[in-house]
């Protein structure tokens, strides 16, 4: 008989526990260690590997290495994987693809056990039993969401399997496994809570929106806009069912602690102060601030895609000043929100504010030297998802959030657009009241563009602009089919060289049509598993 040890090597409080497991076949179950025989006997026990499902799912790290991939962050330090491949150099070798291929596959591994296992906890309750199993299938979805966006054709399978079959398993094809991606979260709606019925201490939970939300998002990749509009409609429209969700009002405030699990957020990874923490902003905010070094710097791309008041971009505005390109009564208010650049007002954990200077010869450790010193390679810093009240130098315990009520307008704004769909009374619920929140007043801004030909540049745009840093730019990217736009040229700064007369320039990024819209499959799996072969296209191997 197949089983199973399990062993306990770290938890944290997180609304419920964390676990992380290590899983080992055995013949007969040890005395020292919990097996399928000594396991499975508790709901409790079965919540504790349910939670652990949970935090492989997503983090920071992951946000952040997505972030990375696209073209609103720049690496200025070394040879990152996320560098190697916009510059054109990814082998089947590189770490990245071997590293969210495990990743994954463990996620995944955790699901099927919890699937096949669950029937053995004695006596549990039929509907807490049947939200559980639904989680776990949102859970496992949603990781093979993720693979197929990187892979494409990805071996499938919904239990868990041994060493042995894992080295002949072959391919599905994308299709086969974004249908059922769509199955499992149609099948567990009502098998999940509404937001209106969730407590308080189970924020963070699945729920019946999540789900919904989740759909959307899955078909929005693959340019299924008809149902796109559905499930979009069904957050909108059918609050008493779905979940009441609503803009929350402050842009900058919906990434404040306080603020958290507000009407806003369909879906979150809870993190608790000094417990279950992430760190990444350490290598991204000013020097002056406590960062020891910048690693990942926002883009003069990004910066370029906010707007002005007026509703038009930078170009096109003859209020914008070159000489004074941050003018905050001009700007979106969402790049303050978002981006540190030169004279930005810093808040500090005691209240206070402090000036970050930038521009070279400012004669502060925040200034831009070169592209490859410790400091930001792009003349920016990052504000977003920076928590003023944490005291602990970049370790946060901000929750990151997955899924939000503005994605969902965005979405269905362009869904509704790429249908010939789109009209004044679309445009009231959803471009506008996203940008009257951010701090627009003006008719200009907030008024239905008189010119449809730019409707789809216009929905992209604020796209970018509301949902920058939140791991989303790269896949809108990948899926609009926009590489050589987006992801080909040079990469430019702030206009700090050449005496401040040019805008800095970087790496020059290669995008491969015939290639990189799939990552590799790992070399390592291909060598360990040859079914796994052919390559994805444009890979020597």
């Amino acid at each position: 008989m197949k089983k199973y040890i399990y062993r306990i090597l770290l938890l944290f409080p997180l609304g419920v526990f964390f676990l992380l497991v290590s899983c080992n076949k055995l013949d007969q179950s040890p005395t020292n260690n919990f097996t399928d025989d000594n396991f499975w006997v508790s709901p409790e026990k079965a919540q504790l590997i349910l939670n652990m499902a949970y935090s492989q799912m997503y983090s920071a790290d992951k946000m952040f290495s997505d972030e990375n991939l696209g073209d609103n962050l720049f690496q200025g330090r070394g040879s990152t994987d996320q560098r190697t491949i916009r510059n054109g150099q990814a082998t089947p070798a590189l770490g990245i693809f071997s590293d969210t291929w495990l990743n994954i596959y463990q996620g995944l591994k955790t699901c099927n056990i919890f699937l096949d296992k669950i029937d053995l906890v004695p006596n549990m309750d039929a509907a807490r039993k049947s939200r559980m199993i639904a989680e776990i299938r949102f859970i496992r979805a949603f990781q093979f969401f993720r693979l197929t966006n990187f892979y494409g054709d990805v071996p499938f399978f919904t239990k868990d399997i041994s060493l042995e079959e894992s080295r002949r398993i072959s391919r599905t094809p994308y299709a086969t496994v974004r249908k059922f991606i769509h199955d499992e979260l149609e099948a567990i709606v009502n098998d999940l809570p509404s937001r209106n019925n969730l407590p308080a201490n189970e924020n963070g939970r699945l729920t019946k929106g999540a789900a919904i939300a989740m759909n959307a998002r899955a078909y929005l990749y693959e340019g299924n806009y008809g149902q796109v509009k559905l499930n979009c409609e069904k957050l909108i429209n059918e609050q008493s069912v779905y979940g009441n969700y609503s803009l929350f009002s402050s842009y900058a405030g919906l990434f404040m602690p306080q603020n958290e699990n507000n009407a806003e957020v369909i879906l979150d990874v809870q993190y608790v102060p000094l417990l279950r923490t992430w760190s990444n902003l350490n290598y991204m905010a000013p020097i002056s601030v406590g960062s020891p070094l910048n690693g990942s710097a926002p883009t003069q791309s990004l910066v370029d895609n906010y707007i002005t008041i007026n509703g038009l971009g930078i170009d096109a505005d003859p209020d914008y000043d070159i000489n004074n390109p941050y003018n905050e009564s001009l700007r979106d208010p969402r790049l303050k929100a978002t981006v540190v650049y030169d004279g930005f007002n810093w808040q500090k954990p005691d209240g206070t504010f402090t000036t970050i200077r930038i521009k070279p010869g400012s004669g502060t450790v925040d200034e831009y030297r070169t592209s490859s010193s410790n400091v930001t390679s792009t003349g920016y810093y990052t504000r977003k998802y920076y928590d003023p009240t944490s005291e602990a130098a970049f370790v946060s315990g901000l929750n990151i959030i997955m899924l939000r009520y503005a994605d969902v307008l965005l979405m269905y704004a362009e869904a509704k657009q790429e249908l010939g769909e789109m009209d004044q009374s679309v445009w009231n619920k959803t471009i506008r009241p996203i940008r009257q929140r951010a701090g627009f007043s003006s008719g200009a801004a907030l008024d239905f563009p008189t010119s449809s030909s730019s409707l789809k540049d216009i929905i992209r745009r604020e796209r970018r602009s509301e949902l920058a840093l939140e791991g989303l730019r790269y896949f809108d990217i990948i899926r609009w089919k926009e590489g050589p736009k987006y992801l080909s040229g040079y990469v430019y700064g702030a206009r700090f060289a050449n005496n401040n007369t040019e805008n800095i320039q970087l790496d020059y990024r290669v995008f491969n049509e015939q290639r990189d819209y799939l990552w590799s499959l790992p070399l390592d799996q291909m060598n360990l598993n040859a079914n796994l072969r052919p390559n994805n296209p444009g890979y020597s191997f």
